[in-house]
């Protein structure tokens, strides 16, 4: 019985061997977990046997678990890698005619010739789908689906709102010439152009013309006419609106706010539709005894954009940027737990599948409930602490020798019964 205990103790000391050893070969695998042999001593003992006499008869190997600690991150200049700080995993499919799904920390990503992310083994990241302002549609795993950058140009956005805050002199005299024409710089006190765009994203301009009323005419006192033209439209077609400032210079009132200012496709001469802009003259605009001075202006639309890169938010959130100012939400990295992660099947890669242990799949988004955040443009290293497992390779070698010694010692006293005559 000796030689079995002994050779179970060489059995648990080689596990111990092949497993430190393969913790030190991953030192530098990304999203690597380290594992742990774990051993429980035999006992055989009848009904009625007397436990308090038994003898051991060695060591049995119980599991090797992997230990699913948090690993370093480590910044790269791929902005597509990703990295989970705290729990949970990554869901890749293994084909697009595949639904199976394969788990992983390992989030170092690239585009394939299709312009889907994929991971070094070719397999498709999962995103949960999101609405055009980037909230959450669903968090099933069921509606992830893989993710793949748009190939079109950034689409075009006609104008259709637009604002100008100013503050006006108080001290302007009412312009010379009293018919206005936006010709002649003596009919009008100041103008100011800001861009806009059609809806074949052609860039145009919005001009707005500012004449101080007379107050002998209109009989109101810190009165402006202003007046809006899109590119050279006739003075007949422009809007005008009035709007009157408070003794203290404050915004006091507008006939219209905001007034619409329209220019036909045809007049455009870019075979684009119509546009219709509904223009603000903001209420913070004051009249001071100071320089005309535009405080702030905005106008919404862009031209066509072409794709100019990738992020990832850390609730997972991936946009597309365009050239144009845009930005398209794809989706969200769809992040996955187990109740029970020791459970999961390891399938190679710093991968895993789920098991009957391992419970079923339960998706989320990162930084809700129990899911960590996702850091881009880094990667989550090994999680094995070499010096340590350099300590336990010496134990687990130091344990094999001693049970060879055993061995040597049993067979000592073998050949010794052996030989009595």
């Amino acid at each position: 019985m000796s030689f079995n205990t002994s050779i179970s103790g060489l059995n648990a000391a080689q596990k111990d061997l092949n497993v430190t050893s393969n913790n030190i070969a991953n030192a530098k695998s990304t999203g690597f977990k380290k594992s742990r042999a774990e051993f429980g001593d035999i006992y055989a003992v009848s009904a009625f046997g007397n436990s308090k006499t038994a003898v051991g008869q060695g060591v049995l190997n119980q599991a090797v678990t992997q230990q699913f600690s948090q690993g370093n991150l480590e910044f790269t200049d791929n902005s597509l890698d990703l990295a989970i700080s705290g729990q949970g995993f990554f869901a890749f499919q293994k084909a697009l005619d595949n639904s199976e799904a394969v788990f992983t920390r390992a989030g170092a990503l690239g585009v394939n010739k299709n312009g889907y992310l994929v991971n070094q083994s070719g397999e498709y990241l999962q995103a949960l789908p999101v609405n055009e302002n980037g909230t959450l549609q669903s968090t099933s795993l069921a509606t992830a689906s893989p993710v793949q950058l748009p190939v079109a140009a950034g689409a075009p956005q006609a104008t259709t709102e637009a604002a100008i805050s100013v503050n006006l002199p108080a001290g302007a005299d009412t312009p010379p010439v009293t018919t206005f024409d936006p010709d002649d710089p003596d009919s009008y006190n100041q103008a100011n152009s800001q861009r806009i765009y059609d809806s074949l994203g052609n860039p145009h301009t919005l001009t707005s013309y500012f004449v101080k009323n007379d107050p002998a005419v209109t009989g109101v006192d810190n009165q402006w006419s202003v007046y809006y033209q899109i590119d050279d439209q006739p003075v007949a077609d422009m809007t005008q609106q009035t709007v009157e400032f408070n003794t203290d210079g404050s915004f006091s009132t507008a006939d219209a706010n905001p007034v619409t200012v329209s220019e036909t496709g045809a007049n455009l001469g870019t075979g684009a539709g119509d546009l219709s802009i509904a223009m603000t003259f903001r209420t913070d605009s004051t009249q001071y005894n100071g320089p005309f001075n535009v405080a702030d202006q905005s106008a919404d639309g862009n031209t066509t954009g072409q794709l100019t890169g990738i992020s990832v938010g850390t609730d997972g959130l991936i946009r597309a940027s365009y050239t144009n100012g845009e930005t398209i939400p794809l989706g969200k990295v769809a992040l996955v737990d187990f109740r029970n992660p020791q459970g999961l099947k390891q399938v190679g890669d710093n991968s895993w599948i789920e098991s009957i242990d391992s419970g079923e799949p339960l998706g989320g988004e990162a930084g809700s409930g129990t899911f960590g955040a996702i850091q881009g443009g880094a990667l989550e290293a090994s999680n094995v602490d070499l010096t340590a497992e350099l300590v336990n390779l010496i134990t687990a070698q130091r344990n094999f020798q001693a049970n060879s010694r055993a061995i040597e010692a049993n067979k000592t006293l073998s050949d010794t019964i052996i030989g009595i005559r």
